[in-house]
């Protein structure tokens, strides 16, 4: 009597493209050499880092356009010494009339030379403040007008000096100025000295009489 033997048999199930590129890459990754792995992680920090920093230097220079921060040292020291050169030709006038105008300055002061420029300073409100600057084009100009010191202009004598230059970052001390209303005063120190402490004064005590019966 033949056996029979029974044959188990089926479909042999298939895996999806999907399955097969996740295994593929399960393979290759798990194929990798751990020094690849370590080599492609320092090139992706220091690409980040690359971008980090071009990121900085761009919001670095907008903020310097934005505040004017970029300054040329050897710019700034030519006009430094350019106004320096100026200054030498100018002269201060003081005492100046406030209806008196830049023309007038320049034809009292022709006589010394070629004035390059007149400026009568203004406040805020556009008043004139009394004084003026005269700027010539000859440095020989300068000797001669402070010889018109004391002369008259709309009837007010003139105060002629040559013009300070002014250096950035020096401010000239002024003292206080007397005042004949509050007298003078000796300094003193701020409280007098006690050895008991600041504010405190002893305490004497009158001797009590001995009474033995109250």
């Amino acid at each position: 009597m033949e056996e029979e033997h029974g044959s188990y048999g089926g479909e042999i199930p298939t895996m999806d493209d999907e399955m097969v590129d996740s295994e593929l890459q399960k393979d290759e990754g798990s194929s990798e050499d751990p020094a690849t792995k370590e080599l492609v992680e320092m090139k992706k920090r220091l690409k980040e880092i690359e971008e980090e920093a071009a990121a900085l230097r761009d919001m670095q220079a907008k903020v310097e356009k934005e505040m004017g921060a970029v300054q040329d040292p050897a710019a700034s020291a030519a006009s430094q010494a350019s106004k320096e050169e100026a200054d030498a030709r100018s002269i201060y006038v003081g005492n100046v009339d406030y209806a008196c105008t830049p023309e007038e300055v320049q034809q009292h002061f022709q006589s010394c030379g070629t004035v390059n420029r007149v400026t009568i300073l203004t406040d805020k409100f556009g008043q004139p403040k009394g004084y003026a600057y005269v700027e010539f084009l000859e440095l020989e100009a300068v000797q001669n007008a402070v010889l018109l010191n004391e002369t008259e202009l709309h009837g007010r004598p003139l105060k002629v000096t040559a013009k300070r230059t002014n250096v950035p970052g020096m401010k000239q001390f002024r003292g206080r100025r007397f005042n004949p209303y509050m007298g003078y005063r000796p300094w003193r120190p701020p409280y007098p000295y006690t050895p008991y402490g600041y504010g405190k004064a002893p305490r004497f005590r009158r001797a009590m009489r001995y009474r033995p019966y109250g």
